[in-house]
């Protein structure tokens, strides 16, 4: 028997079946940027290593390399310091202490979410009379794109400056400048997905006498879901992004943008902005993952085909 006949087909041996998914694919990926990132310490804390070590240059590769890696206030934080940073301020300090990472992932969490909750509401709401008023469609939706080319760092200092002068709660800024990044993407989502419906099953509503609100419910609003589920997954992000770099410019004591602020300021706190970028981006990568699982389960019950994947 030929070593050809032995092999297993295509894509039915172990590395096969690990590739065929989407975990493979993405493991590659994390594999090879961790490896860049660890081989780029090195030149990028080479300043950092000299300081450290005098003799750093008549030592050999390997030991410059662990040296590099293991550098306190290095230009470039290695992996595995990230993540004994993230592991220390996640699980080892108390949860409403200034070091924990639960304690500052929560009061941006709050600001997020109350920015997505109205951005959502809103943009909907735009979407619905966009479709179905031509003088909205026409004045509302060049301003909709219009908005978003105001560069977000300049409307933050503004925005808080104005609203700063009514002793309105620190969160309502914040929560504003997520709403600002969340409806657009909700808003032109919902717009294509109410739109959606097929010219000839409009034209079928209007031969059963449906009224706007049954052609609404029961046609434009299940062709609009699966374009809302995909709106909601980068609104939540943004709204992340915006609640952080909300906080910034606030001097506000909590809140993950004020410990990346912190650890730009402070090279001693250098750890604190990768453990804090890191676990924003957990933080967003959880809130898409929990927005993922709810369209599954709505388009599952609403026989939507992938639904139930």
């Amino acid at each position: 028997m030929t070593t050809e006949a032995l092999a297993l087909p295509a894509g039915r041996s172990p590395r096969g079946r690990l590739m065929r998914g989407q975990a493979g694919p993405v493991a590659v990926v994390v594999l090879a940027i961790v490896a860049a990132w660890y081989l780029a310490c090195l030149p990028m804390n080479w300043d950092a290593l000299q300081r450290a070590m005098p003799d750093a240059a008549s030592r050999t590769l390997a030991e410059q390399f662990v040296a590099a890696i293991n550098l306190p206030d290095g230009k470039i934080a290695a992996p595995h310091q990230i993540v004994a940073a993230m592991v220390q301020g996640l699980f080892f300090e108390p949860p409403f202490g200034r070091r924990s990472l639960v304690y500052h992932s929560m009061i941006t969490l709050s600001s997020a979410l109350s920015g997505f909750v109205l951005g959502a509401v809103l943009g909907i709401i735009l979407a619905v009379l966009i479709v179905h008023y031509r003088s909205m469609r026409k004045s509302l939706m060049p301003w909709v794109i219009i908005s978003q080319t105001i560069p977000i760092l300049a409307l933050v200092p503004l925005l808080n400056a104005v609203l700063g002068q009514l002793d309105l709660p620190i969160i309502v800024p914040k929560a504003l400048i997520a709403t600002y990044l969340c409806f657009f993407p909700v808003t032109v989502g919902m717009v294509k997905g109410l739109t959606s419906p097929d010219p000839m099953q409009l034209d079928l509503m209007r031969t059963y006498d449906a009224s706007k609100a049954q052609t609404f419910w029961k046609l434009r609003w299940p062709a609009a879901t699966p374009y809302l589920f995909a709106s909601l997954k980068i609104a939540i992000a943004g709204c992340i992004v915006g609640a952080i770099v909300a906080e910034m410019p606030t001097g506000a004591q909590g809140g993950l943008g004020s410990r990346l602020l912190a650890g730009y300021q402070y090279n001693n706190l250098r750890l604190v902005l990768w453990a804090a970028l890191f676990t924003a981006a957990l933080l967003s990568a959880g809130l898409i993952s929990l927005i993922a699982l709810a369209e599954r389960r709505v388009l599952a019950s609403m026989g939507v085909a992938g639904g139930g994947r």
